[in-house]
């Protein structure tokens, strides 16, 4: 908690500094020519809003005191049964089928979802989809890089440690709420910044994201659903004693997620929102019982990928 704090107050002070940063490259962009990945970079800054920044600003403050928190974690080592790491033994070449079937059970379990949520009209076709170029980009680009990014962070990196200093169940639970609330580190939508370069910016865009936590049917509908999926992940992990399985369940989870948002528009005012369903996927309470059709499918599909374990 240290460590997410630390982090999430450095980045309200760094965050003012990096947008006019941003800006000044992307004016510099559009007036001069640059080398192609500061042309890139400033064009994209261009287009950020302040919480992009922010939320760059997190990444880099979480960096810079991870190096803390792994000292910590090695200071709190107790006995012989917490130093139990879970080192994999499965060999490469079953990499690619326990990606592959992670990506079958979490993506069609949701695509089963995402058609029965069109058939009742929750979720209707967007008149003006993407062209297919930005389209292949908007999926493939996130579920790659979420994937592999996200569960080496969260299920190799934070895992492992934690696993270091408590038992598998806490370990699992505390990183899957870690999981949940970095997720959730976004403004409410229409919410501005009037001053972004003032130094406080920061901080009321920081104020601004807390406060959602508060409303308890954001815990019920959005928050509890992805600690589920932070748990199935974990557990996973644990399970096979390696990333590949937990990778591919990921990747099938953001595929989906992706490919819904570009080609349906939800419907207001629609019944079942917002406790059967929100506006996206990945809230409500039809998306809790298709995660949890997914751990029963998981549970017998890792029988086939349990390794043995070995202690450091």
């Amino acid at each position: 908690m240290v460590w997410v704090l630390s982090s999430l107050l450095l980045a309200a002070i760094l965050a003012p500094w990096v947008y006019q940063g941003g800006k000044a490259l992307a004016a510099a962009a559009a007036s001069q020519d640059l080398p192609g990945l500061l042309e890139w970079l400033g064009a994209a800054c261009g287009k950020s809003k302040f919480a992009r920044f922010y939320s760059r600003s997190l990444s880099f403050s979480a960096l810079v005191f991870l190096p803390f928190l792994y000292r910590r974690i090695r200071q709190l080592r107790v006995g012989d049964d917490h130093r139990k790491s879970t080192n994999a033994l499965t060999p490469w070449k079953s990499a690619p089928l326990q990606i592959l079937t992670g990506i079958l059970i979490s993506a069609g379990l949701l695509l089963i979802l995402v058609m029965v949520l069109r058939e009742l009209r929750v979720y209707t076709l967007d008149p003006d989809p993407p062209r297919l170029p930005k389209f292949l980009a908007a999926v493939l680009i996130p579920t790659v890089a979420a994937s592999l990014m996200e569960e080496w962070v969260f299920r190799g990196l934070l895992l492992g440690l934690w696993l270091k200093s408590s038992r598998p169940l806490m370990a699992c639970v505390g990183t899957s709420l870690l999981f949940a609330f970095l997720h959730f580190l976004e403004p409410p939508v229409g919410f501005a910044i009037l001053d972004p370069s003032a130094p406080t910016a920061g901080f009321q865009l920081l104020g601004r994201i807390l406060f959602h936590f508060a409303d308890p049917q954001f815990f019920v509908t959005d928050f509890a659903t992805l600690f589920v999926v932070g748990m199935i992940l974990a557990w996973a992990r644990l399970r096979t004693g390696a990333l590949w399985f937990s990778i591919g369940l990921h990747a099938g989870w953001v595929m989906v997620f992706k490919i819904c948002n570009l080609l349906y528009v939800d419907t207001p005012d629609h019944p079942l929102h917002p406790w059967g369903v929100g506006k996206n996927i990945r809230s409500g309470l039809l998306p809790m019982i298709t995660l949890g059709l997914t751990a029963v499918l998981c549970h017998f599909a890792l029988r086939r990928f349990g390794t043995q374990r070995k202690s450091v």
